[in-house]
């Protein structure tokens, strides 16, 4: 007999975009057995974008593509340190991509 839980499969997708938090994110994540891809955006405190490229395998263990989009703005500063200026626009950043990856079979099984 098989056992029904030989062969994982799923899809999901949800997306937030919330005007009053300012909360924006979304996912989506695809799994076929063991093998899993899925992706999520975020929108970060200083208005660039994150999103997230992922696979996870047994062969290729985890890997993760991490891109980040538009300029960070960074608020002025206040307090003791801002010699009495109030207000304005603080810094600017440029961002750009990072990728990171475990691969492959270590020699452990992990519970598996």
């Amino acid at each position: 007999m098989k056992d029904i839980f030989d062969h994982a499969a799923y899809n999901f997708e949800y997306g937030i975009n919330d005007p009053h938090t300012h909360d924006v994110h979304s996912q989506k994540e695809h799994r076929e057995g063991d093998n899993v891809v899925g992706e999520y955006t975020l929108t970060e405190a200083d208005g660039t974008q994150r999103i997230v490229k992922y696979r996870a395998g047994p062969h290729i263990g985890f890997e993760a593509y991490v891109e980040r989009t538009g300029h960070a703005q960074h608020p002025a500063h206040y307090g003791k340190h801002s010699k009495g200026e109030q207000g304005g626009v603080g810094g600017t950043s440029y961002v750009g991509a990072t990728h990171w990856s475990n691969q492959g079979y270590d020699g452990y099984e992990h519970g598996h």
